[in-house]
């Protein structure tokens, strides 16, 4: 597969690039990022795969997160996907900050038109997946996920599924149970259909419950002030879902903090050293 190299700056020693493929999964142009550390000129390294929330794109975290001064430390290689396909111009796909263009949910749609290039799932396992092992000095089988909001949602649910590509997981803020809160209901509607036992393949406290977690504790990081924490992200189910099923967890609500990339920088450094202790 040809990829397009839109972009490269040094960063603490490593390379941080952008670069844009044509997907099968979406049928469009994707972008992504890579920060590739020092120690990838030297020998593939173990990577971590972020997602990111609704409205952004792969540029958010690779500007806002101050991540790469750590991986580069740790000898960490971070790819940061878009949130969803563009351009494809469907009816509405603009209309709303939470449905359509950036906010792909990271799920595989259903229901028309969005099946045809809504496909993040397959898009993040698969393509992409295999698009940066065969690309960059990235070890295979050393592959963690973590992200905010939507995002964590998304690696929550990505992980639980995928345990045999993704050894580690972590989330900031993340969409625990999407089918109980209005983010979600909108977004699993809409992408999935009405029959809401379909939605359980895409709730982090569904999965947790089916599949269990063998791996490491899985850290969750949310802020106290978070203007979403009660409406939307309500992480105390998936503490009953994780004490319920036997997974261990480590939910660490930090005071006085909101859902902003002021606090993702704050404990980007804590969720870093996690992922490379076990990978």
């Amino acid at each position: 597969m040809t990829i397009t190299t839109l972009s490269k700056n040094k960063s603490f020693g490593g390379q941080q690039g952008v670069y844009s493929h044509e997907s099968l999964e979406t049928g469009t142009t994707m972008r992504f990022g890579v920060y590739l550390p020092p120690a990838a000129e030297v020998k593939p390294v173990p990577v971590l795969f972020w997602l990111s929330g609704l409205t952004c794109t792969e540029e958010n975290f690779i500007v806002k997160a101050g991540a790469q001064r750590m991986a580069a430390e740790l000898g960490l290689a971070i790819v940061t996907p878009d949130t969803s396909p563009r351009g494809l111009n469907y009816p509405g796909d603009t209309d709303s900050y939470d449905f359509g263009v950036g906010a792909g949910f990271y799920v595989d749609a259903t229901t028309a038109p969005w099946a045809k290039g809504y496909r993040m799932s397959s898009y993040i396992t698969k393509e992409l997946f295999d698009l940066v092992f065969s690309e960059f000095s990235v070890e295979s089988g050393r592959a963690g996920i973590f992200g905010h909001s939507m995002g964590g949602h998304g690696a929550l649910t990505i992980g639980l599924k995928n345990p045999e590509k993704f050894r580690t997981i972590s989330a900031f803020s993340p969409i625990v149970s999407p089918s109980r809160c209005p983010w979600g209901e909108k977004a699993l509607s809409g992408y999935l259909g009405a029959d809401r036992s379909t939605w359980d393949e895409y709730d982090a406290t569904c999965l947790v419950r089916k599949y269990g977690w063998s791996g490491p504790e899985i850290l969750v990081d949310q802020g106290s002030a978070d203007q979403f924490l009660q409406e939307q992200l309500k992480p105390e189910l998936l503490v009953d879902a994780c004490t319920e099923a036997g997974v261990s967890l480590n939910l660490r609500m930090q005071p006085g903090y909101d859902h902003s990339y002021f606090f993702i920088s704050t404990f980007i450094e804590d969720h870093l050293r996690h992922h490379a202790s076990h990978l």
